[in-house]
């Protein structure tokens, strides 16, 4: 570790298979606990690079928990998180709103970092109890469209990081890694980022690693498309800016799509969508995010094509049952 530190203190980097090499030997425990935070300092004061990156993925990918949902062909949709707007559970609503319209979604998560309802907290509030058990997962996506991995059940290697994080109380690489370790390895992923230059580094990694994917971000520093100004779309077919009235909707404001002030409110705020009782800013921020999700899924469609779907999808209750579907499968 010592000759890997003074190579990245003097500006090197390391190849893809070298931070593999290096992930490897962290999730042992082989370095101490102020040479991995030196590490992971590194990666703070200066961007990873998308082979660093994709080198920790493997590593953690590889031993991770298996489940196999390839029959399925499922979407992850993820934000990144860290963008600090506490907005209500976008991403995880629009899950259930798109396989409403008939699409498996394998969504990877966690608690909220950065806001006050992660999706694992919101779906807590329902009663699930997590899993990474390979027949129930088979069973919810069969029957509601959703499989939810819960993260820390999947990858007991970050446990040998966990402390380290702890210490430091900031982002490190290992907030970035989040999106890019979903254990079912789904045929295509939405993400979510905050900032631009995420964005460019997770447009590298998933096009090496040959995913369908769409990368969103809120030019304003949501990692959601939040509809509270333009928004931009990168995929692996386009790259485009949209506004919300590009999609015949209306600009909402920041305090429109809060989360509450606790995770109570949130589940509150995530029903309320779902039986079409939220306020017109929270569903059409929902719908959007869905329609992008399916145009990942169909990139064939156009987006006025796939906002219908999004919408058919939840007025006609199929979200909202797909969801009640859900819960029973995964509080039992």
């Amino acid at each position: 570790m010592k000759d890997i530190l003074n190579h990245l203190f003097q500006g090197g980097t390391l190849s893809e298979d070298e931070a593999y090499a290096l992930m490897g030997r962290i999730s042992e425990k082989a370095f101490p606990d102020a040479q991995v935070a030196a590490l992971l300092t590194v990666f703070r004061m200066r961007s990873i690079t998308a082979g660093e990156l994709l080198g920790l993925r493997r590593a953690l990918v590889e031993r991770a928990v298996p489940i196999d949902l390839s029959a399925y062909a499922p979407i992850d949709i993820v934000g990144t998180g860290g963008d600090g707007k506490n907005t209500f559970n976008i991403s995880t609503c629009s899950a259930f709103v798109v396989a409403g319209a008939g699409y498996r979604v394998a969504k990877h998560g966690n608690y909220g970092a950065t806001s006050v309802s992660g999706a694992s907290t919101v779906l807590e509030q329902h009663g699930v109890r997590f899993t990474n058990d390979a027949g129930r997962l088979e069973r919810s996506i069969e029957a509601s469209g959703v499989a939810y991995l819960h993260a820390p059940l999947f990858h007991p290697a970050l446990a040998a990081v966990g402390p380290v994080r702890r210490a430091l109380g900031v982002a490190t690489a290992f907030n970035l890694l989040g999106p890019l370790v979903n254990p079912c390895k789904p045929a295509c992923q939405m993400l979510g980022v905050a900032r631009l230059d995420q964005m460019r580094l997770y447009v590298q990694a998933l096009t090496r690693l040959g995913l369908g994917f769409t990368v969103v971000n809120g030019l304003d520093g949501y990692d959601e498309v939040s509809l509270t100004g333009a928004f931009k779309m990168v995929s692996n077919h386009y790259e485009c800016i949209f506004s919300p009235q590009d999609l015949g909707l209306t600009a909402v404001s920041p305090e429109q799509l809060a989360g509450g002030a606790t995770p109570a409110d949130a589940a509150a705020i995530f029903d309320a969508v779902l039986e079409q009782r939220a306020t017109t800013a929270q569903r059409d921020c929902v719908t959007a995010s869905a329609a992008v999700a399916i145009s990942t899924i169909c990139p064939e469609k156009t987006m006025d094509e796939c906002l219908a779907e999004a919408r058919e999808s939840l007025a006609s209750g199929r979200a909202m049952q797909a969801f009640r579907r859900f819960v029973e499968i995964n509080a039992a």
